[in-house]
């Protein structure tokens, strides 16, 4: 553990359970051979623990409390310590490790205190090197800080002292193991059919989105469930910083990930490097997970350039300011008059589709609305789809989603040969 300071030792404890754990993972950690594959050794050695005679402390403890620091022992051992429970919990939709002793967790939208804790900042650290390390980065007081993901494709951000004050930083934004479909959003109120059928016609033919939202909104879930409509013929590229994505159904599919240099030496490759080299990769598609910087400008000239039906997000506060936001990131890549970033970004995106988290916590689809062209130096941009909020009924938000205005540019809906669906209909 490159540049990290290692203090672990146990605090002091008058719980009888506290104290037989602490016990038994002391001998547990003095008979391992850790230089091969020990899981059934752990688990028999934890066993003969608890039932032998190692410590008169074990008699004290009830059957489930026996049971538990099986478990608690093994996922300290061998896996992710007290996270492991956590993680393997699907109600768990984020965990947010404030250093050893404060774990908070998100279910169903709502934050509460997790009364398990790590014994110590040591164990905290090992832990976070067993995660960083399996994706092949680093983290140390050098550079503290990396993002990156556990197998199963969940969301990780790491910050170590000395930027983070109070003790190691984790937070691991989880993903469902099945992919959310249209019909899910659908299911939980978070969006209408009409504006559902609307977007799955425009994602099959081709239309450029860009979803747009704050933090939490549900942007990379969204992304997903439209790239769900995208056809099964089609060859598709996604570029991420860290590959989450879930498309199953098309065959012709290529994932790329961006790369952090490190202190090995590997080049640094940057989300507008992968953009760049796909371009190269005949796409008919190219998702890009977010874009947050100069890459803008590359993501767009790409919607410009024949790869209809491409899409990406942005963190914005609405659909007019998502345009904003895209016209000072590409300014940032380039050195271009204003009006030409205008010209661009009213040529390359279709359709900006805005996601809000409500005061109830609820995800919604917040507004839709199409980029119709230039007028006097501006962008013209149109509501097709507004939410309109009607009330709250045992504390959920309920309302409708509001047909505002018919879409004006439906050559792509044409040329795909998709009927334009008249204002009121749905999918069959």
């Amino acid at each position: 553990m490159t540049g990290m300071t290692r203090t672990c030792a146990a605090p002091e404890q008058s719980h009888t359970y506290a104290e037989a754990r602490q016990a038994l993972m002391d001998e547990i950690m003095g008979e391992i051979d850790f230089s091969r594959e020990v899981h059934t050794e752990v688990l028999d050695l934890i066993d003969e623990g608890i039932t032998g005679d190692m410590s008169a402390r074990m008699r004290n403890l009830t059957v489930g409390e026996k049971m538990q620091l099986r478990q608690e022992l093994f996922h300290t051992i061998r896996r992710l310590d007290v996270l492991q429970d956590l993680l393997e919990d699907p109600a768990v939709t984020e965990i947010m490790v404030n250093g050893p002793d404060h774990i908070f967790v998100e279910r169903a939208g709502e934050l509460s205190p997790c009364p398990r804790t790590f014994s110590c900042a040591g164990k905290l650290e090992d832990v976070i090197q067993q995660i960083v390390g399996a994706c092949n980065r680093v983290v140390n007081t050098s550079s503290p800080i990396v993002d990156c993901r556990l197998m199963n494709g969940d969301r990780v951000n790491v910050v170590l002292p000395p930027v983070a004050v109070n003790g190691p930083i984790l937070t691991i934004r989880r993903f469902p193991a099945k992919p959310i479909r249209m019909e899910d959003l659908l299911a939980w109120g978070s969006i209408g059919e009409e504006p559902a059928a609307f977007l799955t016609d425009c994602v099959r033919a081709g239309f450029n989105i860009f979803v747009s939202g704050g933090t939490g909104s549900g942007k990379t879930t969204f992304l997903n469930v439209l790239s769900d409509c995208i056809p099964a013929s089609e060859r598709v590229i996604t570029i991420e910083d860290n590959a989450e994505l879930q498309i199953r159904h098309v065959p012709n599919l290529v994932r790329l990930e961006a790369r952090n240099a490190n202190v090995e030496g590997c080049t640094p490759i940057s989300i507008r490097d992968l953009i760049k080299t796909s371009l190269r990769m005949r796409p008919d598609r190219i998702i890009v997970g977010e874009v947050r910087g100069p890459e803008a400008i590359d993501m767009i000239q790409s919607m410009n350039t024949g790869h209809d039906g491409s899409m990406s997000t942005g963190h914005a506060n609405s659909a007019r300011d998502m345009l904003s936001r895209l016209e000072t990131m590409i300014l940032m890549g380039m050195d271009l008059p204003l009006s030409a970033v205008r010209g661009q970004l009213a040529s390359g995106i279709d359709l900006i589709v805005h996601l809000s988290r409500f005061r109830d916590r609820s995800r919604k689809l917040s507004e839709i609305s199409e980029v119709r062209g230039m007028e006097d130096g501006q962008i013209v941009l149109a509501p097709i789809f507004r939410f309109m909020e009607k009330g709250e009924k045992d504390g959920r938000i309920f309302g409708e989603w509001v047909r505002c205005d018919e879409l004006h540019h439906t050559f792509k809906l044409e040329a795909a040969g998709i009927p334009v669906r008249p204002r009121g209909a749905v999918s069959s």
